[in-house]
């Protein structure tokens, strides 16, 4: 089992910027992959950014590449993602996933191969 506890949400003013955090607790020495979603009431769950825990690849959703940078610390077995240029359209609750099984075939890891979730931090975006 994985706990992630997610940590840094909040309300901030268009333009500004925001820290999140995913601390990762339990079994995660066969890490292979955490990443960032978001969701919006009534909407699907969506990909932010996700990074490869050995040698630290990573990958953007379009919306946010440019704007958003995904981190690690594998001695602290902590995910980051520093959020700047904020857009009223990034409001969502937040969410860090981890994804414990390599795969040769596909990357990023598609939402339905992450095996643990955390509970989610909200973010506010104001106009």
């Amino acid at each position: 089992q994985v706990q992630l506890v997610e940590s840094g949400g909040g309300l901030v003013q268009a333009g500004g910027s925001l820290r999140l955090s995913c601390a990762a607790s339990g079994r995660t020495f066969s890490t292979y992959a955490m990443g960032w979603f978001r969701q919006i009431p009534g909407r699907e769950r969506e990909f932010v950014a996700v990074i490869r825990w050995s040698g630290g690849s990573t990958y953007y959703a379009d919306s946010v590449k440019g704007r958003f940078t995904i981190s690690r610390d594998n001695a602290k077995n902590t995910v980051s993602l520093q959020m700047n240029s904020l857009k009223p359209e990034d409001t969502a609750v937040y969410y860090c996933a981890v994804d414990q099984i390599p795969r040769a075939t596909n990357w990023p890891p598609r939402i339905y191969e992450y095996d643990y979730w955390g509970q989610g931090t909200q973010v506010t975006v104001s106009s």
